[in-house]
């Protein structure tokens, strides 16, 4: 039996290099600046049976929006100068800058399905410098899901298209598991750099949550407002359809009630009417802004439900060491 194509095989993990790493946070840094621009750049790598490597990356320059700026031609000239000193040049995927988790609109979701319909397992890696240092690295590879990808090819976000297709705000992203891999030779240097230099004020027991939980429960009130505004238009759109319905039953029981009339006078029934025409049903609002905000809204309450469950950890354990402090 013939080994199965790498296409054949979905992408079921990411495996990223810790230079790579260190390169988007380089450009964010220098980039996004302490008023959290966005930052973009091009990933590049191979897909080795399930696993998506990303090996080299580059950065897209502050002056992409301007007039005269060839963005296609920038990345194919990038990638033949890579070609030619013999480094991983192969498209797979870009990288974008967040800030508080706040990376789930429709310019991302353009993005990427113009990434994947040209390339099947490219992926955006969304990286948030604030998460990362508060806390621990945040970096987290997404892709749209084939529904998703159905629904934009159709252009058809429409309730009843996405009842259709099954398509709601937990499926129209997936998450893929991501891994750093670094050489030998950099681990062995990391493990000399940490006992030579040990990391201080190290504040995992701290008590205070800081500001990363009170931002998101912000963000999460904004997305809210917003989710309530998209609901509004949808409930404004079933009242018109409702007042439609009854206008034309109106208009039907009226003709009626003249036909009857006309008949019993000898003369012809009224000639049929396009009803289409005459009650012109009103634009279905897409759905696809509440599907953005329903997704934010869950990716903030996962993250509120982390820090919290961190927090209340802490409490804890300093509330029992404050009672048996013989323990200590």
């Amino acid at each position: 039996m013939a080994a199965p194509s790498t296409l054949d095989i979905p992408v079921a993990r990411v495996q990223i290099d810790g230079l790579v790493v260190l390169k988007i946070i380089k450009h964010c840094e220098e980039e996004g600046g302490s008023l959290g621009e966005l930052v973009q750049g091009v990933l590049l790598g191979l897909v080795q049976g399930d696993t998506l490597e990303i090996t080299n990356c580059f950065p897209f320059p502050k002056n992409a929006d301007e007039d005269g700026f060839d963005d296609e031609q920038y990345q194919m000239e990038m990638m033949r100068n890579l070609r030619h000193v013999n480094i991983d040049h192969l498209h797979v995927g870009w990288y974008q800058s967040t800030q508080y988790g706040a990376f789930l609109n429709k310019a991302l979701m353009e993005s990427q399905f113009n990434y994947q319909n040209s390339i099947e397992e490219s992926v955006v890696l969304i990286y948030d410098p604030v998460k990362t240092s508060k806390s621990t690295l945040s970096l987290k590879p997404y892709r749209l899901t084939p529904a998703a990808i159905e629904a934009y090819k159709e252009d058809d976000f429409t309730p009843d298209g996405l009842k259709k297709i099954n398509l709601g705000y937990e499926n129209l992203f997936e998450e893929i598991p991501i891994v750093v891999k670094n050489s030998h030779l950099i681990n062995a240097l990391v493990c000399e750099v940490e006992e030579i230099s040990p990391p201080s004020g190290d504040s995992f027991l701290s008590l205070s949550s800081g500001n990363l939980l009170e931002k998101n429960v912000e963000l999460l009130m904004d997305q809210v407002d917003d989710l309530n505004q998209d609901i509004n238009k949808y409930v404004n759109y079933q009242r018109q359809i409702n007042k439609l319905i009854t206008a034309k039953q109106q208009y039907l029981y009226k003709r009626e009630q003249e036909n009857k009339a006309r008949q019993e006078k000898g003369e012809p029934r009224l000639p049929d009417e396009d009803l289409n025409k005459l009650f012109k049903p009103p634009t279905v609002p897409p759905r696809l802004d509440g599907l953005l905000s329903s997704g934010q809204m869950k990716i903030y309450c996962t993250e509120i439900n982390k820090l919290a469950s961190q927090t209340f950890g802490k409490l804890f354990l300093a509330d029992a060491l404050q009672s048996n402090p013989s323990s200590t």
